[in-house]
């Protein structure tokens, strides 16, 4: 048996070498990129409830108990069996765990809950774009999506001169392009002069 490499196979071989190396490199580089691209607002853990959100509540194997409902000017809901719940303030898990906690007190033995954000409130954006108004949150949302959600800037709209309200401070702060928008935040573009 002849045991030898011709060059051709070591060429072949030398490529193969080096096509595998640079796909290491891609991989470990996008694995370097995805946290920075997935910045954006963790709507999932981290949000809480408020007024206008819509959530669909669900208790396994308990259709009676499965509601879907918009939490009110006040924060609350009206919940089968249970009555008004404040819930203004809460994630989905914090709400989960009380409907469970009050279910268990006199109604189920051990219930199974899911809450579920079914339609988020609305952002609001003014000022200089094409379409002012309210529009419908969407995760992943940033000031240059809302912008372009809004028809886009006017003539006289500052790049600049962007403010952001959000939540119940009274403080507007500057903010950019990438930045995220959350539910219930006011964008205002202010006009620029040239």
């Amino acid at each position: 048996i002849d045991c030898r490499i011709s060059a051709k196979s070591k060429l072949v071989i030398g490529e193969v070498y080096m096509l595998f190396s640079l796909l290491r490199k891609m991989v470990m580089l996008s694995l370097l990129v995805i946290p920075v691209v997935g910045h954006s607002l963790d709507i999932g853990v981290s949000y809480k409830l408020d007024t206008g959100d819509k959530i669909l509540i669900k208790v396994y194997d308990e259709d009676d108990l499965t509601v879907e409902t918009r939490l009110n000017d006040r924060g609350r809901i009206n919940y089968s069996y249970l009555g008004e719940l404040e819930i203004s303030g809460k994630t989905t898990q914090e709400v989960e765990d009380l409907v469970a906690e009050k279910l268990k007190a006199g109604f189920l033995l051990n219930p199974s809950v899911s809450v579920s954000v079914l339609e988020y409130r609305p952002f609001f954006i003014n000022g200089e774009v094409t379409r002012p108004g309210d529009y419908p949150f969407q995760p992943g949302l940033t000031l240059e999506k809302a912008v372009s959600i809004a028809g886009g800037f006017t003539d006289r709209a500052s790049r600049r001169k962007i403010y952001l309200l959000r939540g119940e401070s009274d403080n507007r702060s500057r903010i950019g392009f990438q930045d995220s928008i959350e539910p219930g935040d006011i964008v205002t573009v202010e006009e620029g002069f040239f």
